[in-house]
């Protein structure tokens, strides 16, 4: 209520307001973003006095038909707003909504208007409207490419047209025939070439940004369709043997942990001979990885896919208590394992995938010394970016665990990471992102003045449910893109 009350009072229809100065800020589209990320929160959590004005404002007064922003992003629009008021309108029925998503889906089909019909991802939405011809462009972001399915599948299913769906699916095809031949079979790079139809243009291949929520929208996919079988679960077992094979890693702790993260591969082709090289380094971005599993293993009936659910999901649990403040950094290295099942401490295997991280020669004592430097906690390698965004990945999985596996155990981990989250970022107004959450003794943290719709529209509504009976938007009947937005699922 802080935080919405904070962008009530001092951004009201625009995308964001800054959590410590109190502005009003536009990062997508102009469009606000915030109110429409936070509409389902609102109506989850009971506050149908502030739903009821939300909604009243996004009806009379948030218009999709122009922009002042040169291009927008079509994935973050799709998810964010089309998501959004899919989601507010599943929930409500208020068909005001669904009015305005009709209203955004048909801009967004514009995007598709192309030689090949895929999408222009970072869209010039005024040449668009001047009729200037459009191209997907060569080097797309596999994540913009392939995460459009939940929303534009269940706006096809809610106003009868399957014209959304079709755009969609044809995506889904052209992936599912590309993916037993790209350099890593199972698997797509994180670039892709849309203009050319070309899926496997890049080298590197991963779970994290810039590829996440197309491998997430797989068994989400399969989940909305009420199937355990079909073009999105085959896929999503495919990928999950993959990465299985060629991403997942345990690291090494001082405890022995047994948990797990997912690296990124880099990959080139020789001689028509592929080689590999894993770095073993994860973030806030990988860390939504627990909940796929749990999901796409419940949905699939596959009790291997819940127990590395829960490998992954502690493996994110333990990077934030590893640091002082409670909370883990945007993204990290960590020292893998040569093992999954045996793996025991060794200082001298830390300090050298320090240095070989680092790309150090000074022996040992220079690894000791950057430890000191940088504050490594025990594993990790490196920090290259030390900063907690509010990001909700982490506590998205220990929702989907405590729905999945009914353990209570899971909310006492959330509630350790919410006192630890909220002290860090609590300011007067609201919750603000911050720029460094391992800071030297008596050194604060660092406020970035920065707070992204998806504080309120994913990260506090995870934890909301953690909390809340499980009948509460029960995983049995819903499904959540990856703004946290629930769409009512179909049944068999």
């Amino acid at each position: 209520m802080r935080s919405w009350k904070a962008y009530k009072e001092h951004a009201w229809l625009r995308d964001e307001v800054t959590p410590i100065t109190g502005k009003p800020v536009d990062t997508f589209g102009g469009w606000g973003a915030t109110l429409v990320d936070s509409l389902d929160t609102l109506y989850i959590m009971g506050l149908r006095e502030e739903f009821s004005l939300a909604v009243e404002a996004v009806s009379n007064n948030i218009s999709f038909e122009t922009t002042e922003a040169k291009t927008i992003n079509v994935f973050e629009t799709t998810i964010r707003f089309l998501g959004g008021l899919l989601g507010a309108y599943d929930l409500s029925g208020d068909t005001r909504l669904l009015s305005k998503a009709q209203d955004v889906g048909d801009m967004l089909y514009k995007a598709f208007d192309t030689p090949n019909h895929l999408p222009v991802t970072r869209w010039d939405i005024h040449a668009a409207a001047r009729g200037e011809p459009q191209t997907a462009h060569g080097n797309t972001l596999l994540a913009e490419l392939g995460s459009l399915t939940m929303e534009f599948s269940r706006l096809s299913i809610l106003t009868g047209n399957p014209k959304y769906y079709d755009a969609v699916q044809h995506i889904s095809e052209l992936l599912a025939a590309a993916q037993a031949k790209t350099k890593v079979p199972g698997l797509w790079p994180i670039v892709v070439d849309a203009s050319h139809e070309e899926f496997d243009l890049g080298s590197d291949y991963g779970l994290s940004g810039m590829a996440d929520s197309a491998y997430e929208y797989l068994p989400k996919m399969a989940a909305l369709f009420g199937q355990s079988t079909g073009i999105y679960a085959d896929m999503y077992l495919r990928s999950m043997e993959a990465s299985n094979k060629h991403l997942f890693f345990r690291p090494m702790t001082p405890k022995a942990d047994d948990i797990l993260f997912p690296g990124s591969l880099h990959a080139s082709l020789s001689d028509n001979h592929v080689s590999t090289n894993l770095d073993p380094s994860a973030g806030h971005l990988t860390c939504f990885v627990g909940g796929m599993l749990a999901l796409g293993g419940r949905v699939m009936s596959n009790k291997t896919h819940v127990e590395w659910a829960d490998k992954f999901t502690k493996g994110c649990i333990w990077a934030y208590s590893s640091f002082e403040r409670g909370v883990m950094p945007e993204t990290m290295s960590l020292t893998p394992c040569s093992s999954r099942y045996d793996c025991q401490w060794s200082n001298s295997s830390w300090h050298g995938a320090i240095l070989s991280t680092q790309s150090i020669s000074t022996g040992a004592e220079g690894a000791v010394k950057v430890v000191e430097e940088q504050r490594l906690p025990p594993s990790f390698t490196k920090i290259p970016d030390a900063r907690y965004i509010l990001r909700p990945e982490a506590v998205e999985s220990v929702f989907v665990m405590y729905r999945v596996t009914g353990d209570p155990s899971w909310q006492d981990e959330a509630w350790r990471m919410w006192t630890a989250i909220d002290k860090m970022t609590h300011t007067e107004l609201a919750n603000t992102a911050v720029w460094n959450v391992n800071p030297k003794p008596g050194e604060d943290a660092g406020k970035a003045d920065s707070m992204e719709s998806f504080w309120l529209g994913e990260t506090l509504k995870y934890l909301y449910l953690i909390f809340s009976e499980p009948e509460l938007v029960s995983l049995d009947d819903w499904v959540f893109n990856t703004e946290a937005h629930p769409f009512r699922r179909l049944k068999k």
